[in-house]
């Protein structure tokens, strides 16, 4: 199957970090004495070094074929690395990552991560069937691949990330996951869960279906939560089942497609319990959640009607009650946030907001025109396609820095072009109002403008990217904007003043949106950990842009000298500029303009462009910095004593994203 660049170099890496492992090393040198005893003992002619390197060494290589492994692959050392090698790893600890039907079989005899006093669930997804919109995927070149699924796994904060596998109308999936049923902690959360403790736990398995094409594009086909509980009832703990995967947004109600899968219970139970009690709970666990939305449906139109009696022009605010998920279900906003702590992937609030603005940004594409479609994803499904629009980048934010102890909400209103936008507000306990945009990670102070004063020069007034604000909410506050006019530059955001903020009631947010109250909403995932090696895809990255401008220049008629000490000199630049983001503060760099004026000989010009992306796709890189006005003359130059330079610095976030640094340069003598 053929990958894309990122899946390659990363491919790479886990196979460098397999063999480099303690095990494997040792492994290796006891075949390789035992064969030097075995084929050479008593021999007049010992092999030598380089002969014993180049026979047994070298023929391992993960990039050789694979037909030269003679004895490592007769003695196991091969497969046992491909057991292990995965594009990304389990976030959770006590979860294991397997694949095959009966992998539970011979469970109790692999060294999987597996306490033995705990139960946990066997998740297999064994194949897939009727995904129509790919029926022409299955005629394509054979070996080469367009476009893959990736399945993400969420059960009670745990996540997984099955394997890319080829988009067809029927896909081969062959993918386990093992999730643990119990909670970290002691006590009787501390025990073997039983069939009457298993049937309190109404967690579903959120399964993310997400598409990625050629050029790195994804797209989510379906989120689906899988009702575990009817294993309980069959006397085997274990079921196969068809599941139908439906779509998501205006193609809520359509079926994306079915995968088998089956759901098995490790260790099994010794009694099962009957549908009916099965069914019963969950019907009462529904039914309870529906008189919640119900009766907060019932309040929240009454203070509905009370905020619009207190000024006629309030309906045309934006006061955001309730949004729509990806599978078209109507929630409280306050919902969407909860508190989340990135544990030690993230250090700061403004690290956050820095990792926050490196996803990717797309609004929920629509067929035909008209208006823009409105749609806010669930975190996970967020998080496992790796782009949404402003509000899922908002909520995330929030939820971030509430995780990090600050007063923290999300605001609903317009920008200067009056077009509907989300971003993050934070309230100092001095009263400071500071505006985050999640999208790129600025941030501005808030002051107040007097309503009553003069009207101020342009110059002087805020430079805020936003126009009006109608709401501030987070996971257990509401207000609705009541100042008289809506305008961000003279509005006050002192949220207890009743005269300007009118709240909703906190017993009511947290009846619909307070820990446990909905069972059908999924649980906030864990952010993942980055795979990427900084050094690794920033030396990889580096030298395919090293090609492309060779290639490009060879092909005007220039030749193309590289100099690698100026491309060295070019890091602490590249550097700083991350740093400035992340901080929002310049630091001194001094250095690096003295370390260029000696560089550069007297008579010969510099020149550079620094650019940042949030991908690793060198033709895409290279393809946009060509057509920029300032580093099209540079891949261009002309001149005596032409010296070409381009480093790379690529700073790895949680959830594979990354801020991808890069600055092309040269130096070179004017000919007059």
């Amino acid at each position: 199957m053929a990958l894309p660049p990122e899946k390659i170099s990363e491919l790479k890496q886990i196979i460098h970090n397999q063999l480099s492992q303690g095990d494997v090393q040792r492994r290796i040198r006891e075949m390789l004495a035992e064969s030097m005893q075995e084929e050479f003992e008593g021999s007049k002619n010992p092999m030598g070094e380089q002969e014993m390197f180049n026979r047994h060494v070298l023929s391992f290589s993960p990039f050789w074929e694979w037909g030269q492994l003679p004895l490592l692959k007769q003695r196991g050392v091969v497969d046992n690395i491909l057991q292990q090698i995965q594009f990304e790893g389990s976030t959770s600890k006590p979860a294991t990552h397997m694949r095959g039907e009966h992998m539970l079989e011979n469970i109790a005899d692999r060294k999987t991560n597996i306490d033995p006093t705990r139960r946990y669930l066997y998740l297999y997804i064994k194949s897939g069937k009727a995904f129509l919109e790919h029926i022409d995927d299955d005629s394509g070149t054979p070996g080469q691949v367009t476009s893959y699924f990736t399945f993400h796994i969420l059960f009670r904060g745990q996540r997984f990330k099955s394997r890319p596998v080829a988009c067809a109308c029927e896909p081969d999936i062959d993918e386990g996951f093992l999730l643990e049923l119990h909670k970290d902690g002691a006590g009787e959360a501390g025990k073997m869960a039983d069939p009457t403790t298993m049937l309190s736990i109404c967690d579903p398995i959120h399964i993310v279906l997400v598409k990625t094409d050629g050029l790195g594009e994804t797209t989510l086909v379906s989120s689906h939560f899988l009702e575990w509980r009817p294993v309980l009832t069959n006397s085997s703990s274990r079921l196969a089942t068809a599941l139908e995967l439906k779509g998501t947004g205006s193609e809520n109600n359509v079926a994306a497609g079915v995968i088998d899968i089956q759901v098995e219970l490790f260790p099994k139970t010794k009694q099962s319990l009957s549908k009916d009690v099965i069914t019963a709970q969950i019907q009462l666990e529904r039914s309870r959640h529906a008189e919640q939305e119900r009766l907060f449906l019932v309040y929240a139109k009454q203070w509905w009607k009370e905020y619009l009696l207190i000024r006629e022009v309030h309906k045309e605010r934006l006061v955001k009650i309730f949004a729509q998920d990806e599978n078209g279900n109507n929630r409280p906003v306050c919902s969407f946030v909860k508190p989340l702590r990135a544990g030690r992937l993230l250090h700061s609030a403004r690290e956050a907001a820095r990792f926050v603005s490196l996803i990717h940004q797309e609004r929920t594409p629509t067929l035909g025109g008209g208006a823009r479609t409105e749609q806010w994803t669930t975190m996970h499904a967020f998080l496992a396609r790796n782009k949404g629009d402003c509000e899922d980048h908002a909520v995330l934010l929030c939820s971030l820095l509430l995780g990090f102890g600050l007063d923290a909400y999300v605001c609903v209103g317009t920008q200067k072009k009056s077009a509907p936008h989300a971003w993050v507000m934070t309230v100092s306990i001095d009263g400071l109002v500071t505006f985050w945009e999640s999208l790129n990670g600025h941030r501005y102070i808030h002051e107040p403008l007097d309503p009553y004063a003069l009207p101020m020069d342009k110059r002087h007034r805020p430079k805020y990217p936003y126009k009006t604000v109608g709401c501030v909410f987070n996971h257990q506050s509401f207000y609705a904007n009541n100042q008289p006019t809506d305008n961000i530059e003279v509005c006050q955001f002192n949220l207890r003043d009743d005269a300007r903020w009118k709240s909703m009631s906190h017993d009511a947010i947290m009846s619909v949106c307070g820990s446990g109250a909905s069972p059908v909403w999924p649980q906030f995932p864990p952010l993942s950990a980055s795979t990427i090696d900084p050094a690794l895809a920033s030396n990889d990255l580096e030298q395919q842009l090293r090609v492309l401008v060779m290639e490009h220049r060879r092909d005007m008629g220039l030749t193309t000298v590289w100099d690698d000490q100026l491309s060295y000199l070019l890091s602490p630049s590249l550097a700083a500029y991350e740093i400035e983001r992340t901080i929002g503060l310049t630091p001194g760099n001094e250095e690096f303009s003295d370390s260029i004026n000696q560089a550069v000989p007297d008579g010969h010009t510099f020149k550079g462009y620094p650019a940042q992306f949030t991908h690793r796709n060198a033709r895409k890189i290279f393809a946009t910095c060509l057509r920029h006005k300032d580093c099209e003359p540079i891949i261009h130059c002309r001149g005596d004593h032409v010296r070409m330079a381009v480093r790379v610095l690529v700073r790895p976030y949680p959830e594979s994203t990354c801020a991808t640094w890069i600055m092309f340069a040269c130096k070179y003598k004017c000919i007059v």
